[in-house]
């Protein structure tokens, strides 16, 4: 069935979910269609678990990122020598945008779609306490302020990465460079520079 979900990622990156036909996927895959049927019970459900996929693929890789750094950073110092640079590339570039894009078409589908707002939510959960313990970890090394909840610094820090979505559509987009300096002045503003 991973095939499956491969071929209807790949479609669903590359086009609209309304012109995915499992026939064709079938084809394109060699998967028996009663089979696809019965693992997925519906074009809907392999389209839902296509994009549960997509989504734990997408912020799997930068929780791994920021984990790293904080397993790697041996002082205040550093963990902002590294952060710094991985911030500023969690929203630069056309990857991150595209990959952005992603994940508000995802939200926006669960948002219709019972079943994959319920997957979307236990994924979205799991991510939020997982940069929870992350930022725990900088306030017990004394980076991080322990006056402000590490539960709300994790939800900020996703609302700033996933907020520039909202540029990312404007007509006139406000230039890296100032975004940067925001993200910068907003990271260095919760840390414990006493």
């Amino acid at each position: 069935m991973q095939t499956v979900l491969d071929a209807v990622i790949e479609r669903l990156v590359h086009g609209d979910e309304s012109l995915i036909r499992i026939p064709e996927i079938c084809e394109a895959t060699g998967v028996n269609y009663g089979s696809v049927y019965h693992h997925f019970g519906s074009r809907e459900g392999v389209i839902d678990a296509a994009y549960e996929s997509m989504f734990i693929g997408l912020v799997n890789e930068d929780i791994a990122a920021i984990r790293n750094i904080n397993e790697t950073a041996s002082s205040l110092q550093e963990y902002i020598e590294k952060m710094q640079p991985l911030l500023v590339a969690l929203s630069a570039g056309e990857d991150r945008s595209n990959r952005r894009a992603r994940r508000v078409r995802i939200v926006a589908a669960a948002i219709t779609r019972p079943e994959l707002r319920k997957l979307v939510g236990e994924i979205q959960s799991s991510l939020s306490a997982d940069l929870t313990a992350l930022v725990r970890h900088g306030q017990d090394q004394g980076w991080i302020r322990s006056d402000i909840p590490p539960n709300a610094i994790a939800v900020f820090f996703l609302a700033l990465v996933f907020g520039r979505n909202l540029d990312d559509v404007s007509v006139t987009p406000i230039p890296q460079a100032d975004w940067d300096v925001m993200v910068a002045t907003t990271f260095m503003a919760m840390l414990n520079l006493d």
